[in-house]
């Protein structure tokens, strides 16, 4: 949770300093305001990067030679970023140059909501992997050495089989591979199979159209159900020959929610779609508080896409349920005040990049 937030010469914020409450933070403004770069600054935050830019050359105001954030987090703990022309990125969290990257993610876990999570549907699996992963990353403590332990293995493989290394020199990983794949594999299930249940009580929540629909989660670890991994990689060692590259494994790994045997991307509207994202958000902040006690935020940009009055409250209402500390950007200056209700909710109007709390 964020207690301070300051940004300067960051887009078109030269300077703002915000205090944002533990409950809901509402960022009212037309389009281009400056709203979207205060997400993007809690984002570069927690995550060392940016979600509108892989260079941040281009998040440096206009005729400024850096930027810079800095934020409080729970217990106080300090964390700041600068990002220079000449001096490249740095980041400090506690006082402490930051060794890596990994470290921002378990101080500030971090959900995104962008205005078009449709992405959900239309990424492909490498971006539900990575849902999935992010929730594993923060309940169970091994998953991150096996994910970084396969990943390394998983390269060395593929080197040899791009070299047309002899047979031996290739299965020389298959174990080691096997045993960290077995056990991203058996997380990932069962990590899935606690999601869905929490993923149904909060899109019934948020849209009662389906309240006597069944939801059935599909999980492809990454090989044909029934068969070993082990068994995989040896016959199919010619196959990857041909390829230059290890086909199956849970980096080929895949899940989904039917409706009634449906695929959502193909049964629900936009607006719908965008609610499945988001009950599939809160699911994982709430197995995260249950199973490690440990609070996220969530950054929610352009709540009013593809959403009409009515479901943008829903949404208000379940992330008050949760109690989680949220960031929303609007255009709709009517309806943010019928969302701003409790004393813990605060409202920013943003213009032209100047902050101010209302």
């Amino acid at each position: 949770m964020l207690t301070e937030l300051s940004l300067t010469h960051f887009r078109n914020i030269h300077k703002a300093i915000l205090y944002p409450s533990s409950g809901v933070n509402l960022l009212v403004g037309e389009n281009g305001s400056g709203k979207t770069s205060v997400l993007e600054a809690i984002y570069l935050l927690a995550m060392g990067r940016s979600f509108r830019s892989r260079n941040l050359k281009n998040v440096i105001q206009n005729e400024e030679q850096y930027f810079q954030l800095f934020a409080r987090i729970i217990q106080g703990i300090p964390v700041g970023l600068q990002f220079g022309n000449t001096s490249g990125l740095q980041i400090r969290l506690n006082n402490a140059p930051l060794k890596k990257l990994s470290e921002l993610a378990t101080h500030l876990p971090l959900q995104f909501i962008p205005a078009n999570c449709h992405q959900f549907f239309e990424l492909g699996p490498r971006f539900r992997r990575k849902v999935v992963d992010w929730g594993l990353f923060h309940v169970e403590q091994e998953f991150f050495y096996h994910w970084q332990a396969y990943k390394k293995i998983l390269s060395q493989r593929n080197a040899a089989l791009r070299n047309a290394k002899p047979n031996g020199e290739i299965k020389v990983w298959d174990a080691s591979l096997n045993e960290h794949g077995i056990k991203l594999a058996t997380y990932r299930s069962e990590y899935l199979e606690q999601l869905i249940i929490r993923f149904k009580e909060w899109f019934m929540l948020l849209c009662n159209d389906y309240k006597e629909s069944k939801f059935e989660l599909r999980y492809l670890p990454g090989w044909p159900k029934g068969e070993d991994f082990a068994d995989i990689l040896n016959k199919t060692i010619d196959r990857d020959r041909a390829l230059g590259y290890t086909r199956s494994g849970p980096h080929s790994a895949d899940w989904s929610i039917r409706v009634d045997g449906h695929d959502p991307a193909e049964l629900f509207s936009r607006g719908q779609q965008k609610l499945f994202f988001l009950a599939v958000s809160l699911a994982q902040i709430s197995l995260m508080q249950q199973l490690n006690k440990q609070q996220s935020v969530l950054l929610i940009d352009d709540l009013s896409s593809e959403l009409d009055s009515e479901h943008q409250i829903s949404v208000l209402q379940a992330i008050k349920k949760l109690q989680v500390q949220t960031f929303i950007t609007t255009t709709n200056t009517e309806l943010s005040s019928k969302l701003v209700r409790e004393e813990n909710d605060i409202m920013f109007h943003v213009e032209r990049g100047v902050i101010e709390q209302v």
